[in-house]
């Protein structure tokens, strides 16, 4: 305990150099939190929009489907099958689907589009597509209206301008494109009046669809239009029909939202001739960890032992997110040994020059009859002691940011949007919540700072006594 006391009052014996020493540690760590927070956080999002929402952590499946995932690598629906699934430890929902292309078109104005047969109550449990419902779209008639109770200023009407077509799933969302500017609650209301959609999504045996808002301002269609679509079905048979648009969802992966199509599943077998098949069944879990979903998987892949049909995980039927992940991960590991490599020559040059300023101070209490060992503790002790105070700030400075951004993410513009939406990503930076990756930086540090502890330690034990008083 003496030694403790000693090492604490030895450190603001030089504030400055106690401070600089600090200061690098608590940069350190902050900087390393933060931007593994923000790239854990980026993960989470992709995994979350590609996987969560249509994918599945895991597909039961034709053997052939992933490599032609055709009409024809369909199978036979068996209805015990979802049930004896749903029934596997971890597993949080199971959702029967039947997947095709079509050429969409309206009025004169065509797209490939994805169509997507689902069984609406058991797709609410799986991704909820109808919590991304269209409640508002902003019109031409808002810009162009005539109505002189609107009286809207220019800058309210550049913003309109800028977000026109744009589809929001609240009142709240479409609110926030005017912040800051001069709306009164009265044109809000107008505003939010001229632009609500009256949609609703798909049921079991209904006679519509639902298709993604970015589908729907390409077509430019709208709830109570017609969808007409063209494809070929099952065993080339030809498939064709008119169906009218009953809602429109704002998917959050750009890529999806680009080209969705929501069927009712036996609308989708009727449309394309394959009554009673199936292209897979996908499956959310409730632990996604690496070493949850191999457990799982092994689990229903012995359920599904003797259907002939086969099980893959979400990594097998995404390897480009895979490799995305994975290199963007060994950057940032890469990023942060650079920081921490610059970090710890900063600290070894403040200890090199903590050393030689004490050398004399060293030489006397050896002199008086301190044991080196002893000196040595102590000097290791006020390195440590810097190393959790900096710690310590950095994790109380990093933690509130953290949790901030991680309930508000940061929403992209510009150019940076544009690169995320072609990639196929929803234009957010949001923070990984409070983990292990935290603490694992607060001990890199502790890490970095223990080889620097080699030096002092190596010249107290070496020192020459009378050298050093003579100093």
């Amino acid at each position: 305990m003496s030694y403790i006391k000693m090492a604490q009052r030895n450190l603001w014996r030089n504030k400055r150099r106690t401070v600089i020493t600090i200061s690098s540690i608590f940069f350190a760590v902050l900087f390393a939190v933060v931007m593994r927070s923000f790239q854990l956080g980026s993960y989470s999002l992709m995994i979350r929009n590609a996987i969560e929402q249509y994918y599945g952590f895991i597909r039961v499946q034709h053997p052939d489907f992933t490599d032609d995932p055709s009409l024809e690598n369909t199978f036979e629906i068996d209805p015990n099958l979802p049930v004896k699934i749903s029934k596997v430890p971890n597993v949080k929902a199971v959702t029967a689907r039947l997947e095709t292309f079509a050429l969409a078109s309206s009025g004169n104005i065509t797209k490939g589009v994805l169509v997507l047969g689902i069984e609406p109550e058991a797709e609410k449990q799986f991704s909820n597509p109808e919590q991304f419902l269209v409640r508002f779209t902003i019109p031409m008639a808002v810009w162009d209206s005539s109505d002189k109770k609107l009286a809207l200023s220019d800058k309210v009407r550049k913003v309109l301008a800028a977000h026109m077509g744009e589809s929001f799933t609240d009142a709240a969302k479409l609110a926030s494109i005017f912040k800051d500017q001069p709306i009164d609650s009265m044109q809000l209301n107008q505003i939010l009046h001229l632009s609500r959609v009256q949609g609703r999504f798909i049921s079991n045996g209904d006679s519509g669809v639902v298709i993604s808002s970015m589908l729907a301002k390409f077509l430019n269609i709208q709830v109570g239009d017609s969808l007409v679509m063209l494809s070929q079905g099952y065993q080339g048979a030809s498939a064709a029909g008119i169906y009218p648009v009953v809602g429109i969802v704002r998917i959050p992966n750009p890529e999806l939202d680009n080209r969705m199509v929501y069927m009712p599943l036996q609308m989708a077998q009727s449309f394309t001739n394959t009554h009673n098949l199936l292209s897979y069944m996908a499956i959310n879990l409730q632990d996604v960890s690496d070493k949850a979903l191999m457990a799982t998987t092994d689990s229903v892949r012995k359920v599904l032992a003797n259907s002939g049909l086969d099980v893959k995980t979400w990594q097998d039927l995404n390897k480009v997110l895979v490799q995305q992940i994975e290199s963007d991960n060994q950057s940032g590991k890469a990023f942060l040994f650079l920081l921490y490599f610059v970090v710890f020559f900063g600290i070894f040059g403040t200890v090199i020059m903590m050393v030689h300023e004490r050398m004399h101070e060293f030489g006397v209490l050896v002199a008086v009859g301190m044991q080196k060992v002893n000196l040595a503790l102590t000097v290791l002790l006020e390195m440590l002691m810097m190393a959790l105070i900096g710690i310590a700030l950095g994790y109380l400075v990093a933690l509130p940011i953290i949790h901030y951004y991680h309930i508000h993410p940061i929403r992209l513009t510009g150019e940076m949007a544009k690169m995320m939406i072609d990639m196929g990503f929803e234009p957010l930076m949001p923070m990984a919540p409070f983990d292990f990756y935290v603490l694992w930086q607060g001990v890199s540090v502790i890490f970095m700072v223990s080889p620097a502890c080699i030096y002092p330690i190596r010249k107290i034990l070496k020192l020459k006594t009378v050298e050093a008083i003579k100093r």
